[in-house]
């Protein structure tokens, strides 16, 4: 049964979501607190699986109490509510939230936001994903900047203008995405200087994915450890254009999944590497020294992988399920049923096929699952694929790899 507790000063609210919400009491433990103060004293008492805090509370906020929650209990899913008039001065302090969502909420939203969110502890606990995540001491929360961008997005008169003004907002932001996209991944003709160019340029949904990836990284490089991830970053890249292109090439509809994706298919490996740097020095070590794959040095040490990490991680920030599941199985696509090519098939094979061409050591965790390909029918595709590669090499951020 999920555990869940609602955090609001007024009281009417309280009452409206235990009568909203009583068709659930059958799944649901659901408890309630009138202020951040109470609501930390019940989760000392009991365990909670998810918190949701309206944003504007006296005394305490939101936010505060958020913040809180993430250092005293990082593995409880953080959902904030914010009304419409609150949302343009406080979304930036929502920095420890994992959800936002708009006050009022619709009924449906707010069942359905929670179920998505517990749904991805079922679909990865069978190697102690849990147990892993309840001791790490941070969780990165969703970067404010794209919890706006997916809120202007999903707007009907969303407009590139409005887009380019948020990242603009951001002087950090938009240096890294013009350094982006002005990079060989990219392929332009001429230099870009500015944002609304930037995002004419690249397209909404790709705007979006690399504002996410920079601003996970970001959160590292303010605690001063950004360095030591610049050639996972450079990796990541490569393998969110490739399986783009990949996708592009095969004319599906994954095309914007398979480049999310691919960019954070390895988030997971950041999460292990800044919460417990010692057990995953660990496994590195066992990787080098044991000649085994990563996955299987990781699975040894923490009783999961860095793949089931990094989709936990974006189930908690409610990415769509495509891309959940092509981070979750990019190295072991057997695992999920199907006869046809999604993003996880661009990712996987984009991952393989780079690291392979990068690495002397092919370990089973970077090579491609030939029988995959031949499962879903498209083992004949692979040197059109390859092909994707051969225009990618000349750029200088894949020979770290």
């Amino acid at each position: 049964m999920i555990s869940i507790l609602f955090v609001d000063d007024e009281p009417n609210i309280l009452s409206a979501l235990q009568r909203m919400l009583r068709g659930q009491r059958s799944d649901w433990k659901m408890s309630f607190a009138c202020s951040g103060e109470e609501a930390l004293h019940i989760l000392a008492e009991i365990d909670v699986d998810v918190i949701v805090s309206d944003m504007k509370m006296p005394g305490m906020g939101g936010a505060e109490l958020l913040e809180k929650v993430s250092e005293l209990h990082p593995h409880i899913v953080r959902v904030i509510l914010s009304g419409y008039s609150e949302k343009e001065g406080s979304m930036s302090s929502v920095g420890s939230a994992h959800q936002y969502l708009s006050k009022p909420c619709d009924p449906e939203v707010l069942k359905t936001t929670i179920t998505n969110v517990c749904a991805q502890r079922e679909l990865l606990t069978d190697r102690g994903l849990r147990q892993l995540v309840s001791r790490l001491p941070s969780i990165p929360s969703l970067p404010g900047i794209y919890v706006e961008l997916v809120d202007e997005l999903g707007k009907a008169d969303c407009s590139t203008r409005r887009i380019a003004e948020l990242i603009r907002r951001d002087i950090g932001m938009t240096v890294k995405i013009l350094q982006i996209v002005n990079s060989a991944f990219f392929g332009i003709s001429r230099p870009i200087s500015d944002a609304r160019t930037a995002v004419d340029f690249l397209g909404l949904e790709t705007i979006a994915s690399l504002t996410l990836g920079v601003g996970v990284i970001s959160q590292f490089e303010q605690r001063g450890q950004g360095a030591m991830f610049a050639d996972l970053w450079a990796h990541s890249m490569s393998v969110g254009v490739a399986a783009s292109n990949i996708a592009a090439i095969e004319k599906t509809d994954t095309r914007s999944d398979a480049f999310t994706a691919g960019l954070l298919h390895d988030i997971g490996r950041i999460i292990l590497a800044v919460n417990v740097p010692e057990e995953y020095r660990t496994a590195c070590e066992l990787f080098a020294a044991e000649h085994i794959s990563m996955v299987d040095a990781e699975t040894q040490v923490f009783g999961a992988t860095h793949a089931e990490v990094g989709a936990y991680l974006l189930g908690l920030w409610g990415l769509p399920n495509e891309v959940v599941r092509a981070v979750a199985f990019h190295h072991d696509p057997l695992a999920v049923p199907g006869e046809r090519f999604t993003a996880l098939t661009a990712v996987h094979a984009a991952n393989g096929i780079l690291r392979k061409a990068h690495l002397e050591q092919d370990t089973c965790d970077t090579k491609l699952h030939l029988d995959y390909l031949s499962q879903i029918g498209l083992i004949e595709r692979l040197p059109v694929w390859q092909e994707v590669f051969g225009a990618q090499s000349a750029d200088p951020v894949l020979a770290v790899w």
